[in-house]
């Protein structure tokens, strides 16, 4: 159920009206609010001592006009400015994704921009409706007014901000960057500060379970699975794992005996949607980065720069890696493993990071000379001899890749020597997994 929560929070994310209508409302009632302090004469214009007064001192006929303007100029604004800025994003999304685009639309500081502007126009239209003249019984909100003039201020400060954020957003360096924090928090949430339960040898075959449901598996509540299998004193093997895409009725687990409402309570577990998500899948981040590198390297915009950024960040997250355990896949009641599900492993992750680059790199010296680069310094950080094999298995597709591709023999006798180097720092280090 947590999960299924966490996936539903998750979603609201995703939501771009969300926080803008917040805003709008909170406006609505900011408005009210003003309203009836001056109706119950608990705070506003005094004619009777104009010395004492603040803000709006004009007539209805002003504040109508100035209302006006405050209502027409915002929501002009709003239009405008995210007309313009969905133009920058689709220039934006050609070079590095339509994928990323997601990260804009959860942008919570796009959200509340949006939400300054329309909270204001639905300000300034609260009060309007308040304002009477002479024919209509004088009624003149000077508090009210006075905080739609502070509300229009702070839409022009807010204005001048968000041609700034995004114009620095769309940077592809920032977008790098805000992805690898991403990815920063996806590795410290997923991974393990000790060794994880080891996986049986034999998996059950048995029972096969498919829920109703299809989609692409979001969340998975493996603890609550647990329990469920627990009392039943059963064992389950789950197939599939959060990223996946899973076809409508595709068995997704195996039981080790058969048990009544098995598909119900599986179904119950997982959380499936019409597009991936962040929420417990590691390897989500990491194809983002890479498309961002694969797209730089394309014919059409040949940017080997932002590739080698991207492999920098990647290796970053490696490092970051190296002192801590990845999940088995195994989760135990009082000792005994219950149940047993699909992760991403090392080499998994690897394969994630570096195949796509490096078979889009298509003899590019600068990207191949930074793959080797960025493995060497992961080396030298990490102990495991496992991983340090694995490390080295990319750094020799790398040398041969550039031996197939790269002509200069110059350069290639550089990636041979970098790839020597690299062999050098996995020799000198390591340790068998504990």
């Amino acid at each position: 159920m947590r999960a299924r929560v966490r996936a539903w929070i998750e979603f609201l994310g995703d939501q771009f009206w969300l926080r803008p209508a917040l805003v709008v409302l909170a406006c609505i009632g900011l408005a009210q609010a003003a309203v009836w302090l001056e109706t119950g004469h608990i705070a506003g214009y005094d004619p009777s001592s104009p010395d004492a007064n603040w803000g709006w001192a004009g007539g209805a006929e002003g504040a109508r006009a100035l209302l006006s303007a405050v209502a027409s100029s915002t929501i002009g604004v709003a239009g405008t400015t995210f007309s313009i800025t969905i133009a920058a994003l689709t220039l934006a999304s050609n070079q590095m994704g339509p994928r990323l685009l997601r990260n804009f639309v959860r942008d919570a500081r796009n959200q509340l921009v949006l939400g300054v502007f329309l909270g204001t126009f639905a300000y300034a239209l609260m009060v309007l409706r308040t304002v009477r003249t002479v024919e209509e019984e004088t009624f003149v909100p000077h508090l009210a007014i006075s905080g739609a003039v502070l509300l229009a201020l702070v839409c022009l400060g807010t204005l001048v901000w968000f041609v700034h954020h995004v114009a620095t957003s769309i940077n592809v360096e920032t977008v790098v960057d805000a992805v690898h924090r991403d990815l920063c928090a996806a590795v410290e949430a997923r991974t393990l500060d000790e060794a994880d339960v080891q996986p049986p040898a034999q998996v059950p075959r048995g029972a096969a379970v498919a829920p109703a449901d299809g989609g692409y598996l979001q969340a998975v509540d493996t603890e609550g699975l647990a329990d469920w299998v627990h009392e039943r004193r059963v064992v389950l093997a789950l197939r599939v794992r959060a990223g996946d895409f899973v076809p409508r009725g595709f068995p997704v687990a195996f039981l080790s005996a058969g048990v009544e409402d098995a598909a119900k309570a599986v179904a119950r577990s997982l959380t499936f949607g019409r597009r991936p998500a962040a929420l417990q899948d590691l390897e989500y981040s990491v194809r983002q980065l890479v498309e961002i590198a694969v797209r730089a390297l394309s014919p059409g915009i040949n940017d080997p720069m932002t590739a080698g950024s991207v492999l920098d960040h990647l290796g970053d997250a490696l490092c970051r890696i190296a002192p801590r355990h990845l999940p088995t896949g195994a989760v135990a009641r009082k000792g005994r493993v219950v149940l047993v599900h699909p992760v991403t492993d090392y080499d998994g992750l690897c394969d994630a990071m570096f195949h796509m680059i490096r078979q889009n790199a298509a003899g590019s010296v600068h990207v191949l000379a930074r793959m080797l680069d960025v493995l060497t310094r992961v080396a030298e950080v990490e102990r495991l001899t496992s991983r340090l094999s694995e490390l080295g298995r990319h750094a020799d597709l790398v040398l041969a890749a550039a031996r197939r591709d790269v002509a200069d023999p110059s350069d290639l006798a550089d990636l041979e020597e970098r790839h020597a180097r690299f062999v050098q720092v996995r020799t000198g280090a390591g340790q068998p997994a504990g």
